[in-house]
């Protein structure tokens, strides 16, 4: 098999390979992804965010369940961040970089069992960013914190 027919037929695969990745990146639509802050989490543990314990947020994943006590929250921050999707746009289509995907990301900070202040960073999915929101803000007696204008509107639609 000649090299340019090896990389002609390989093309599809990676392409395939390089939408799949890009789809999988974000958080799904009705989850949040643990992204990064002080707690011993994988930046990757996928679960549901709860606010409907009485004393506690819940982020339950695969491995186990996080919980924060709302009576020691002390910062609610949420922020966007978005991006063109090049990937699609390189295999699919050039009218994919007309699109942007949006990211939604709140901080949570509070302190731990010792006092210590500790923070999580979660990637929200787009279908539960309005009532996850509401739920802290109600639960804790805490207002969040936006990163700007257009993070505000967006979490209030």
């Amino acid at each position: 098999m000649s090299r340019r027919r090896a990389i002609r037929l390989s093309l599809p695969a990676w392409g395939l390979a390089l939408v799949t990745t890009t789809a999988r990146a974000g958080a799904p639509s009705d989850k949040a992804v643990y992204r990064g802050g002080t707690l011993v989490l994988d930046p990757s543990d996928t679960g549901r965010p709860s606010t409907s314990a009485q004393d506690a947020f819940l982020f339950v994943y695969d491995k186990g369940a996080l919980r924060i006590p709302y009576d020691q929250v002390n910062l609610l921050e949420y922020g966007q961040k978005a991006g063109r999707r090049l990937g699609l746009a390189i295999v699919v289509s050039p009218l994919f970089l007309l699109s942007k995907k949006h990211r939604h990301y709140l901080t949570i900070g509070f302190l731990d069992a010792d006092g210590e202040q500790q923070a999580a960073v979660f990637e929200l999915g787009k279908k539960i960013v309005r009532s996850t929101i509401a739920g802290l803000e109600a639960r804790t007696g805490l207002e969040v914190d936006f990163e700007n204008e257009q993070a505000r509107q967006a979490a209030r639609r």
